[in-house]
């Protein structure tokens, strides 16, 4: 492979000057060099094509010997020196101190058709930063990143991107549910690319010490290559940074939304400057259209990064960050007004996301109203929402209230439960969506088609995903590559795979898995 090195995070940015592997707290330094675990015995086990291209790395060189050795961590590419970032962050609403990339190391930077990529290997091996862990991911957890990560950048969602599965051929020791039941699992190593994975708690970090100088670098340093479009120098400049990563957090949030994903984990130091979505852990999709569900059994009591929340919680983080970037402004008002208008520009941007979903070109007094009726609706009774959605987009503008509401029938999980009042409540929602659907000009099939176009057919189930993990487990990776290439076409019909497209089963209500997931996932 011949990858065009150029490692600016670690050229421009100052480094630990500590170079013993142990865990510790770490000052002055936006990263610790590090390298990888060797593997006893790496094996492939798939590689994203797309990716691939990106990097400029060819079919026939990703089926090497060397392609498995350094995407597993058993070899270094030549001229480069692995590291892993220091930050800190809240965890649940609590400050946490120093964290750091406790199982994730930076191969290096590269260049290719002028774009800039950070390769980062997540699992293999003790950092600086590990606290206390080993640093080492398993097989469950790496399948779930890796078909996620892919899966969300082709429903159009911000994400890290996922080049490669491997496995280490070691065992590694984990308790699932952290409930005192250990065992050994397989171990495996994700390479995990994007432009850049400094975080909000890059930021936090060098605040919280009181360290202007290398908050300062960092700052100038992100802007100069992630935001060159800001011209300002000085305190203006980092105004409008907060600005921009305000705007890329807030895009992001709508997205999430509108697929019905659910991070789980949304700590400050799972927040990416970019406004991409990082760090997949106990993640999952609303199945059942149920605001108060998070998929996490870490929060599973306060439900504090539920579906629902998730909007609230990026403003929450944003102040967080605005906190840290204070020392470079020392002014809070412009600060404070760029949080103070997230709201309403995120009601404003939810609005136009829901009319998307809903096919409604135009906008009209009363369709803030119309959605908060259908939300209302979706929580009365198990209501799967991509599929509801999906159907949606089948009604035509003559039909009765009655034709309409049987379209989406299917989307109930007991319809027995849709009768009486809550019936009648479902027709009158779908009187008033026929009439603003009248209203409008498009015709059914330029509707559905607009439909078809945001409300996606497939997305990544946990049910999906343990189907893939347990197959795995078994050395049967076939299911891995059928909805790796399912999921990217998530808005297109693909009848073969019309067996993708249906509710949760019963066995994955309550399935470590499928339903609630811990933070080792």
């Amino acid at each position: 492979m011949n990858l065009k090195i150029n490692n600016r995070f670690s050229t421009e940015l100052p480094a630990d000057t500590n170079e013993t592997n142990v865990t510790r707290q770490v000052k002055n330094a936006c990263f610790s060099y590090v390298n990888p675990r060797i593997p006893s015995s790496p094996k492939l086990i798939h590689v994203t094509d797309e990716v691939l291209e990106l990097l400029g790395i060819t079919k026939k060189e990703a089926q090497s010997a060397e392609f498995t050795n350094i995407f597993s961590g058993k070899e270094l590419l030549p001229n480069t020196r692995p590291y892993s970032m220091s930050y800190a962050g809240h965890q649940f609403g609590n400050w946490a101190g120093q964290l750091g990339d406790g199982r994730a190391i930076i191969l290096t930077e590269i260049e290719n058709n002028q774009q800039t990529y950070t390769l980062q290997l997540k699992g293999s091996g003790l950092t600086p930063y590990s606290r206390g862990a080993d640093g080492l991911a398993v097989l469950r957890s790496s399948i779930r990143e890796h078909l996620c990560s892919e899966a969300m950048f082709h429903l159009g969602v911000p994400t890290t991107r996922s080049l490669s599965l491997l496995l280490t051929g070691d065992q590694v020791l984990r308790d699932v549910m952290y409930d005192g039941h250990p065992a050994y699992e397989k171990g495996a190593v994700v390479c995990r690319v994007a432009p850049s994975f400094i975080r909000f708690g890059n930021f936090e970090l060098f605040s919280s010490q009181n360290d202007l100088k290398t908050l300062k670098s960092l700052a100038d340093f992100t802007i100069k290559y992630y935001f060159p479009e800001i011209k300002s120098i000085g305190k203006e400049s980092y105004i409008q940074f907060f600005q921009e990563v305000a705007n890329k957090n807030l895009e992001m949030i709508v997205h999430w939304q509108r697929v019905g994903f659910v991070h789980g984990v949304m700590n400050t130091d799972n927040m990416s400057i970019l406004g991409l979505t990082i760090d997949y852990g106990p993640y999952g999709w609303l199945e059942d259209y149920n605001p108060e569900w998070t998929p996490n059994t870490t929060d599973r009591e306060n439900r504090r990064y539920r579906f629902g929340n998730q909007p609230e919680i990026v403003l929450w983080n944003l102040y967080q960050l605005a906190n840290a970037l204070y020392p470079l402004i020392e002014e809070a008002a412009p600060l404070e007004a760029i949080l103070n208008s997230f709201q309403s520009k995120y009601e404003a941007d939810y609005a136009t996301m829901m009319r998307n979903k809903l096919g409604l070109f135009t906008k009209e007094e009363n369709d803030n109203q119309l959605i908060h009726l259908l939300t209302e609706n979706l929580q009365q009774t198990e209501t799967d929402m991509t599929i509801f959605f999906r159907k949606l987009s089948q009604i035509k503008k003559v039909e009765s209230e009655e034709e309409a509401f049987l379209r989406i029938a299917d989307s109930f999980y007991k319809i027995n439960e849709v009768t009486g009042q809550l019936k009648e409540t479902w027709l009158y929602w779908f009187t008033q969506y026929l009439n603003r659907l009248r209203q409008e000009e498009a015709t059914d099939a330029d509707r559905k088609k607009a439909m078809n176009a945001v409300n996606p057919k497939y997305v990544l189930r946990n049910y999906m995903s343990q189907l893939a993990i347990e197959a795995s487990e078994k050395e049967d990776f076939s299911l891995i590559e059928e909805l790796h290439l399912l999921l990217k076409n998530p808005y297109e019909e693909q009848p073969e795979s019309e067996k993708w497209f249906a509710k949760r089963p019963d066995w994955a209500r309550e399935k470590i898995g499928s339903s609630m997931l811990s933070c080792s996932s």
